[in-house]
């Protein structure tokens, strides 16, 4: 059958013009659009595990590399029935951390940057990425921010993109210099915008509001852990939180500082209590925010007597200036914690120092308490 030009011509324009148009419009952080764009619940996804037909779920731990995160990856690739990727750009973290799971079959390691979008496949995601020590924070703010608001946003985009749980390790910073004491995941905190703290309390403050938001328009499963002072091996020796800066300044043979006015009250939690607390979130129906610390609350020259008691008799310590905005009181309300989770820390202060130390003073050559 013959066909005139204007007749080929008409059939061409109609085959273009129905090709099916490409939408610009989604963010670098979600790399491809679906329909659930629209605000209503996506739908049902079986787990990556049971698609691959494996028990095994696939789990990507944000942060995977620093002092939380490394302690976390033991406890998941100690259980032999999960297959583990770390993301870590090595900013705080140290590959020291995690070297024993290198090259084992159910472990990946992969240098990347959260502020950057990633692809994988997983079932779970841990996102803990983020300096959490004063000194890492404010030593670059704004990108401080961006690793809370783009990182965040990126590892949701993914989650959602893949349907995988998503957990977030936010902080007690949200709370502020508190007005209620203790402080329960009701309160709504009181905290400085504008402040040298604020890249990261404010950083965190929004990385919860992203998680909600996702939870409520695309019906993402999320779980936000408020996590309260932590303490334990592997921490940064330098990295300015009060507990590696006592025992590191005790075992050097230096005097502990001490910010005035020395009456201010943290609460500490040993490493291994907190990992359990976020495995139980995650692997729950709650979707949070739930508080994850250790009750016991200190004052700061209770904490340096402790050291010297039970690390360093013969350390001494000086009271020096404060540094701004240092919240005065700090204490969770673990109550739904026990009452959700079933979870309270078990390790008490006295007892965890020491382990800390002996950690400390390997990395330090330090052989043997002072005397």
């Amino acid at each position: 059958m013959k066909i005139s030009m204007q007749s080929a011509h008409n059939l061409a324009l109609q085959s273009f013009t129905q090709q099916p148009s490409i939408d610009v419009s989604s963010s670098p952080m979600e790399p491809k659009a679906s329909p659930e764009d629209n605000g209503s619940a996506p739908p049902p996804r079986l787990p990556l595990s049971k698609i691959i037909k494996s028990a095994r779920k696939r789990i990507l731990i944000t942060g995977g590399a620093g002092f939380i995160g490394s302690h976390l990856v033991d406890r998941l690739m100690e259980d032999g029935l999960n297959e583990v990727i770390v993301a870590d750009n090595f900013f705080t973290g140290s590959k020291d951390n995690i070297r024993r799971w290198i090259g084992h079959p159910n472990f990946e390691l992969i240098r990347h940057d959260v502020t950057s979008p990633l692809l994988v496949e997983v079932d779970q995601i841990y996102h803990l990425a983020c300096p959490a020590s004063p000194i890492f924070y404010k030593y670059n703010p704004v990108k401080t921010t961006k690793t809370n608001v783009l990182g965040t946003l990126n590892m949701l985009g993914l989650a959602k993109r893949v349907r995988a749980r998503f957990l977030l390790t936010s902080t007690s910073e949200v709370y502020g210099d508190p007005l209620e004491h203790p402080q329960t995941e009701e309160y709504w905190g009181n905290v400085n915008p504008i402040g040298v703290r604020s890249c990261y309390d404010e950083g965190k403050r929004v990385a919860e509001t992203l998680a909600f938001d996702y939870h409520r328009q695309h019906g993402l499963e999320i779980r936000i852990a408020r996590i309260f002072n932590t303490y334990g091996p592997r921490m940064n020796i330098d990295d300015g939180r009060v507990v590696s800066n006592f025992i590191a300044q005790a075992l050097r043979g230096v005097e502990m500082t001490v910010q005035a006015p020395g009456t201010q009250t943290r609460s500490f939690c040993y490493v291994s209590d907190m990992v359990e607390g976020l495995i139980r979130l995650m692997e729950g129906n709650d979707t949070g925010p739930i508080n994850l610390g250790n009750p016991g609350e200190f004052t700061m020259v209770e904490l340096a007597e402790s050291v010297k008691e039970l690390v360093a008799p013969s350390a001494t310590w000086k009271m020096v200036d404060n540094t701004p905005d240092d919240p005065r009181k700090r204490k969770p309300d673990i109550t739904k914690a026990k009452s959700i989770l079933g979870w309270e820390p078990k390790v008490t202060l006295r007892d965890g120092l020491p382990l800390m130390a002996a950690d400390f003073r390997e990395r330090l050559g330090v052989a043997t308490k002072q005397q």
